[in-house]
C-alpha cells in the first residue's frame, strides 16, 4: 500500500511538473507572438508615415518647379516702358512668355491698359474691353497659352502706338522668339474736346530703369526650398 501511495504521488508530481512546463511554453509562445505583432504594426505605421513624407516632398517640389520658370516682366523696360514712345512690337518680339509669367504695367496718371480684342487691338477701339486698369503698377497673370493684346486707352496713345501683342505659349513647350511686329499707326482720331495732359517724357539716358525680373532670384528662392523638400522626405 505504502509503495501504490508513493507511485501516485509520483505520478501526481510529474503531471504537475508537466503541465507546469507546458504553461510557461504556453506563455513564452504567446508573448513572443505579441512582439512579432507589435513589431509589424510598428513597421507599418512607420512605411506609412515615411511615404506620407516623400509624397509632401514631391508635392513641394512640383510646386517649387511652377516657381522656378515663372519670370515677371515689366512692359518696355529696361530701353522703354509703357508709353507712346517705347518700340513695344518689337519688345514684346524679342522676349517668350509662358504660362504661370506675369506682365507688369508701370505708368503715370495719363495712360491706363485696356485688354481688348483682336479686333479693336487692330482699331484702337476700346469699347467691350475685357479689363480696364487705371492704376500703376498693374500685374497682368499669365494663366493660359494664347495671345493677348493691350492698349492705352486715353485719348489717342493707342494710334501714337502704345499697345502691345502678347503671345503666351505654354511652360513644357520650347519655342523661339517671334519675328519682330510691325506696329501700323492707325488713322489719327479727332482728338477729344477739353485740354489733354501730355504724355510723360521718356526716361532720360543713363537712368537705370529696372529690367524685367529675372528667374534668377526666383531659382535661388526655389533651390532652398527644394533642399528643404528633400529634407522633410529624409526625416
Amino acid at each position: 500500500m505504502i509503495c501504490e501511495a508513493s507511485a501516485i504521488i509520483v505520478r501526481q508530481l510529474t503531471l504537475c511538473h508537466i503541465c507546469r512546463h507546458v504553461t510557461m511554453t504556453n506563455i513564452i509562445q504567446t508573448h513572443t507572438f505579441l512582439k512579432i505583432t507589435l513589431f509589424f504594426q510598428e513597421y507599418k505605421i512607420m512605411a506609412k508615415v515615411s511615404i506620407m513624407r516623400v509624397l509632401i516632398g514631391l508635392a513641394a517640389m512640383v510646386m517649387l518647379l511652377q516657381v522656378v520658370v515663372a519670370t515677371d516682366y515689366t512692359v518696355g523696360s529696361p530701353s522703354g516702358g509703357w508709353d507712346t514712345t517705347t518700340d513695344l512690337g518689337s519688345w514684346s518680339s524679342s522676349q517668350t512668355f509662358t504660362v504661370g509669367d506675369n506682365l507688369d504695367f508701370q505708368f503715370g496718371p495719363t495712360h491706363d491698359v485696356v485688354e481688348v480684342t483682336k479686333d479693336n487691338y487692330d482699331s484702337c477701339g476700346t469699347g467691350n474691353a475685357i479689363s480696364t486698369t487705371t492704376t500703376s503698377p498693374a500685374r497682368i497673370a499669365l494663366t493660359s497659352a494664347g495671345t493677348r493684346y493691350f492698349i492705352c486707352g486715353r485719348s489717342n496713345h493707342c494710334s501714337l502706338g502704345m499697345k502691345v501683342q502678347v503671345n503666351v505659349v505654354a511652360a513644357s513647350t520650347p519655342t523661339t522668339p517671334s519675328p519682330p511686329q510691325t506696329t501700323t499707326p492707325s488713322s489719327p482720331t479727332p482728338p477729344e474736346a477739353g485740354p489733354t495732359s501730355p504724355s510723360p517724357p521718356p526716361p532720360a539716358t543713363g537712368t537705370n530703369v529696372e529690367p524685367p525680373s529675372s528667374a534668377i532670384s526666383l531659382k535661388m528662392t526655389a533651390g532652398t526650398m527644394l533642399g528643404l523638400g528633400f529634407l522633410v522626405m529624409l526625416l
